[in-house]
């Protein structure tokens, strides 16, 4: 028979970084949970994207046992990184911060590909240009669309 479940948490933590300082040791004590069994598991998965940050959903079930689903990086992060910037446009619409290629934008797709609800990687790959769009990031070179 199935555990029960009595909740989820959904948490964005650096890769490999996990300590029980907040947010992690406040959301976890909260529902009970061994905070340094998951900061030892969770350093564990994620040592080969040491430093990025890792969004995490904690199923936490009734007998106060857990597990945990690690996703990739998410798209705004890592067009960020692509672009060499610390932050998007203050106002998008009107002021572009940087640029980046199409095939930056495919590799980003193919890589979030996973958690996105595309079927495509065209599809993918317009969600990421709108998200690169809506940062105040170009996207330069000739669309494959």
């Amino acid at each position: 028979m199935a555990k029960e479940i009595v909740g989820k948490i959904k948490l964005r933590i650096k890769g490999g970084q996990a300590n029980p300082a907040p947010p992690i040791g406040p959301a976890l004590g909260a529902k009970g949970l061994s905070i340094m069994e998951f900061c030892k598991q969770f350093n564990g998965r994620t040592q080969n994207v040491m430093g990025k940050i890792v969004p995490v959903v904690i199923t936490v079930y009734k007998d106060k046992s857990f597990e945990f689903v690690t996703k990739n990086t998410p798209v705004a992060i890592q067009l960020l990184e692509a672009a060499k910037l610390k932050s998007g446009s203050p106002e998008p619409n009107l002021k572009k911060v940087a640029s980046v290629t199409w095939e930056q934008v495919r590799q980003i797709a193919e890589d979030k590909m996973p958690d996105l609800n595309a079927f495509t990687l065209n599809s993918a790959m317009k969600m990421v240009a709108g998200t690169a769009r809506s940062m105040g990031i170009n996207v330069s070179g000739v669309s494959p669309f």
